[in-house]
């Protein structure tokens, strides 16, 4: 059967009140370390958080964007992963010093994990915050569904520099409760997932591969893709923070002023004239010239 890369396939259990998805990010995932040089151990923890960010975004009913975020007083002092409704995603992390040897606990001191669902139809963001915990992400996020969702959840998650992705098992809520032994069951089989499985794409030939004594329905894959929202505009809104009297002087120094984006490494570039025109008492549009 056919295997689709930069894709997620959610999937049921036929005689189990479980409900998963699985995903592979290839193209997308390649194209978000485009102009970066993450350590293996941030790269590792960057590609988990883009595949369960995409898995979490593949079950939303409605239009918005899930963000992922890590903060804490660990080298990696900054993570986010960001997937829209429509499975566009972009992240990014800051992680300066980290040694190539450095393990998953080792990176995260004291951090937390925010998770937050940004609707338009909803008055404010939801936002479910758990510490972050164990040995690897997928724990912290285990721990996030149980404890702000009550929905139990297996979730394996792996990653290297071509493809990183994951799977997710859910009981679902309001059915018949599942048998420990057979809950216990599909977590190991889940958690022998690795990224080799993923090299040529996912399709559903590989979850019959890992339930093999269970029948599954597979549903139609969805595509995802790298997509950054930044935007001229949003790049002069960041000079407008900064002050008009910290931007003009960096002009004078440096005959322009560039702002480049932390997710797609786009640098804008705006001069003398541009920076007028942005602070001026009635601001025309931003230039659109290329410098």
């Amino acid at each position: 059967m056919q295997s689709h890369s930069d894709a997620v396939i959610p999937f049921v259990f036929e005689s189990l009140p479980v409900r998963g998805a699985l995903i592979q990010l290839q193209s997308a995932w390649q194209r978000m370390q485009l102009g970066h040089e993450y350590p293996p151990p941030v790269l590792e923890v960057l590609g988990h958080s883009a595949a369960a960010t995409g898995l979490i975004a593949q079950s939303l009913k409605f239009d918005g964007t899930i963000t992922l975020q890590i903060n804490g007083d660990g080298p990696l002092s900054m993570l986010v992963m960001q997937c829209t409704s429509e499975l566009q995603l972009r992240g990014m992390a800051s992680a300066p010093g980290v040694p190539a040897d450095a393990a998953f606990p080792d990176l995260v001191s004291n951090a937390r994990c925010a998770i937050t669902v940004d609707a338009g139809a909803m008055e404010r963001p939801y936002q479910g915050i758990v510490e972050v915990c164990g040995d690897a992400l997928a724990d912290s996020l285990e721990n996030y569904y149980l404890r702000s969702a009550q929905i139990p959840s297996h979730l394996q998650l792996v990653s290297e520099a071509a493809n990183c992705g994951g799977i997710l098992l859910q009981q679902m809520p309001g059915q018949d409760e599942l048998p420990v032994d057979d809950w216990r069951r599909l977590g190991f089989l889940a958690a022998t997932l690795r990224s080799a499985d993923l090299g040529d794409g996912v399709g559903a030939d590989l979850l019959r591969k890992l339930f093999v004594e269970d029948d599954l329905r597979v549903f139609s894959p969805r595509s995802l893709a790298f997509h950054c929202r930044c935007s001229r505009k949003r790049a002069a809104e960041v000079l407008r923070l900064l002050g008009e009297s910290d931007t003009r002087s960096a002009c004078r120094e440096q005959g322009r002023v560039e702002v480049t984006c932390e997710y797609c490494g786009r640098t804008r570039r705006f001069d003398a004239v541009d920076i007028a025109r942005l602070f001026a008492d009635a601001p025309g549009p931003a230039s659109d010239t290329v410098h």
